[in-house]
């Protein structure tokens, strides 16, 4: 018997797909965009999007396996926003998961095209997934929604317009619950989608991870401050002059929010059958140290 963690089953089966089965286009010329794409998509980090796409499949009696498209589609999309977040006009860092960002490497257009790239072929990844047409269309509807103007572009453009103010906590949530919350949101989802949930635990999905992702991204904050940069693979401190959970409350409230956040995520798991490792993830994730 295998002694993998179901999280080791699921990051593996991903980790393969991606590896084996996106940009591999030997007769094609542009071979430093693919380069670039796979650069950034296959530089680890922890799989949690394509993780929740396959568990809420699981939990909603799926085979989660056949969900990997949908779990590839939603990665590309957070490796492009990931890029393109690092780019000089953004974010301009230098580090990515412990290693120099794309355009450290590439260059700022091929980085910024790499993003594009993998941005449009995420709707093709989720256009050749094994379901039926319904199903497919239902998750463009889903993922579009959520990466686009209303979901995570938007939270970027409201965080961009609020580096010259200091926010509201209703503001800061409105852009966390767009840049950081959607694409949680998309995940779970897809993945209800996939296994075929029902319209309850569509929304259960859905208020896990508004929840879920506002813990997370507290939590990040609060990494901002009191993180070691040789541990999170990426700078430090790059928040300080932007409106953050910590700014507004301070760690102690903020340590607060994140246990508050989260238990409402898991009690949105009750309508869920054997959600006992969702929960257990989630509970690790709020006390990570990366």
């Amino acid at each position: 018997m295998s002694d993998k963690t179901q999280y080791d089953l699921y990051l593996d089966h991903i980790e393969a797909f991606l590896d084996e089965k996106c940009f591999h286009y030997e007769s094609e010329p542009q071979t430093e965009l693919f380069s670039a794409m796979r650069y950034s998509l296959l530089a680890g980090g922890k799989r949690l999007r394509p993780v929740f796409v396959f568990d809420f499949c699981r939990m909603c009696g799926g085979d989660w396996k056949k969900a990997v498209h949908f779990a590839a589609a939603v990665e590309m999309i957070h490796t492009y926003s990931l890029i393109h977040d690092d780019l000089p006009c953004m974010d301009n860092d230098d580090f990515r998961r412990g290693k120099p960002t794309n355009h450290k490497v590439y260059g700022e257009a091929i980085a910024v095209l790499a993003g594009d790239a993998l941005l449009t072929a995420a709707f093709s990844c989720i256009a050749s997934a094994p379901y039926d047409a319904q199903t497919r269309i239902r998750a463009v509807e889903i993922l579009s929604n959520c990466a686009g103007e209303i979901g995570m572009v938007g939270g970027q453009v409201l965080d961009i317009q609020s580096e010259s103010r200091r926010c509201t906590a209703n503001e800061v949530i409105d852009i966390q619950s767009r840049k950081t919350g959607a694409l949680f949101r998309a995940a779970c989802m897809l993945g209800v989608l996939a296994g075929s949930g029902d319209a309850q635990q569509l929304a259960a999905a859905g208020d896990f991870a508004s929840n879920f992702g506002l813990a997370f991204q507290i939590r990040d904050d609060i990494l901002d401050v009191i993180g070691d940069a040789n541990v999170l693979g990426k700078s430090v401190g790059t928040d300080a002059n932007k409106n953050t959970f910590v700014q507004l409350y301070g760690i102690e409230k903020c340590n607060a929010l994140v246990q508050e956040h989260t238990e409402k995520a898991v009690a949105a798991l009750e309508c869920f059958c054997d959600h006992i490792f969702m929960e257990q993830l989630v509970c690790k994730l709020i006390e990570r140290t990366v």
